[in-house]
């Protein structure tokens, strides 16, 4: 009887295994630090000053005019014409000046200027630097949040996450380098999951899902069967794979293997990550998890995590905002307030204030923010006049970002916007000039993380990007 298969038999075989056939030994290695891009070595270009970022977006476009940027001009022209031509917005509804709801108060020995609706990050104001000049080139959410991810207004690219990953590599191979927060029913925002990719990176390099609040957190990762069986099963499918891996080359299927490596050593790693019962009640106070509104101890628990993540080597991690029990902003984009400007905002900033100001409290309290930076950012600014009665239009031309942690130097203002805050019109700053100086903070050159695609040597910053000294400690 003739036992020859072919390959498209072989294939149908063994399309299952290429990644376990990588697992035999994992039972007895231990868990080691990936120093760099692991099959490439370390890529540092200079020593770091941090180790982790932890990105909070905040989907929508929060209103500078309206958190880190007073404008006491808006109250003497409140219900007025703009004095200066206005450009085009997205929807053309533009109403008269308007000036904030909310009071702003001086914080810290900085004395920075902190809006009403953010009392606890005012507590930790001396650890904010606040750049008020950023700058987007697009008007639209998908685009915005691709170009603030991907520093490209569309998907294909890799995310800053997978770069930072595909740099540094992660400290824990039981966990992914890049891990994206949910909780609360928190989607992605306009853009989608594209947001979080590799592009054309290694696949391993993407964001990992973790939805914080479920009893399952990772979808496809539960063991279906005993270690034991497991083992038993590798080694069956080891000794089927070995040939076609060498014939094929494993360059073609290196990346299946450390993903599914990866999701192996996840089994134990992530319930146990996701597991807070530990945490003492000072803790939970501390964050706000048990707190009444719903969206808020949601965001809390991402918090959390991140900390925790932080703690076991992740390299990036990005939080999610949600829009459970708010009436304004849609649920991709929950600071997208076009209407109900105080309402959406003020709820907006309960769910997010106390725990990040918590986050950071907690971290320095560890020893872990001076190597961990935080990154607070929406993918635009809204308008410092009207839409409608209440509410502001979309405004890429000025808006407020800012950067705690990790090599940056607390309580500082880099950049301005006119007397409206409208325009940029000191030290006008990109996407490109943010990851720049985070890639920095890092230990990576932004001109020299590159990787060759299409012909060239392409990189994050694409060919832009200066790094901003002022801010770095």
């Amino acid at each position: 009887m003739n036992h020859r298969i072919n390959r498209r038999q072989m294939l149908a075989q063994t399309s299952t295994g290429f990644g376990l056939m990588a697992l035999s030994s994992l039972m007895a290695e231990p868990t080691l630090a990936a120093g760099g891009r692991q099959d490439e070595g370390p890529l540092t270009h200079h020593p770091a000053k941090a180790k982790h970022v932890i990105f909070c977006f905040m989907s929508g476009g929060v209103s500078q005019v309206d958190s880190f940027d007073p404008k006491p001009e808006l109250k003497k022209l409140a219900g007025k014409p703009m004095p200066t031509p206005i450009e085009r917005t997205q929807f053309n509804q533009n109403g008269t000046v308007m000036p904030s709801p909310f009071e702003f108060n001086r914080y810290g020995e900085s004395g920075l200027p902190v809006s009403s609706i953010f009392p606890h990050l005012g507590e930790v104001a001396d650890e904010l630097a606040v750049v008020r000049s950023m700058t987007s080139s697009v008007n639209e959410h998908a685009q915005g949040n691709y170009v603030m991810h991907t520093g490209f207004p569309f998907m294909g690219h890799p995310s800053a996450g997978a770069w930072t990953n595909y740099g540094l590599g992660t400290e824990n191979q039981n966990l992914p380098g890049f891990v994206v927060l949910q909780s609360g029913g928190a989607v992605p925002p306009h853009g989608g999951v594209g947001l979080f990719s590799s592009g054309f990176l290694p696949a391993r390099h993407q964001g990992s899902i973790i939805q914080a609040d479920r009893e399952v957190a990772i979808r496809n990762i539960q063991a279906s069967l005993s270690p034991s069986d497991q083992q038993a099963q590798l080694q069956l499918i080891q000794r089927l794979d070995r040939d076609f891996a060498e014939r094929l080359g494993q360059p073609s299927v290196d990346g299946a293997i450390r993903n599914y490596e990866t999701a192996y050593r996840m089994q134990a790693a992530v319930p146990e990550l996701c597991d807070i019962s530990g945490e003492t009640q000072a803790m939970r106070d501390l964050y706000g998890l048990d707190s009444p509104d719903p969206a808020k101890a949601a965001y809390a628990r991402q918090c959390l995590l991140a900390r925790r993540l932080v703690e076991k080597g992740v390299r990036f991690v990005e939080l999610s905002c949600l829009t459970k029990g708010i009436g304004a902003g849609g649920a991709p984009n929950p600071w997208d307030q076009h209407g109900a400007l105080e309402k959406g905002h003020s709820a907006m900033a309960n769910q997010v204030d106390q725990p990040i100001a918590a986050l950071i409290k907690d971290l320095k309290a560890r020893g872990l923010l001076d190597e961990t930076l935080i990154i607070w950012a929406g993918e635009f600014g809204r308008t410092p006049f009207s839409q409608g009665s209440d509410g502001r239009d979309h405004n890429p031309f000025g808006f407020s970002i800012w950067m705690a942690g990790g090599g940056i130097r607390g309580g500082t203002l880099y950049g301005a916007t006119d007397e409206l805050g409208y325009r940029v019109v000191e030290n006008p700053c990109t996407v490109y000039d943010l990851w720049a100086t985070a890639l920095h903070l890092l230990g990576l050159d932004h001109e020299k993380l590159t990787y060759r695609y299409a012909g060239r040597d392409v990189r994050l910053t694409d060919v832009h990007g200066h790094v901003l000294s002022e801010i770095i400690a």
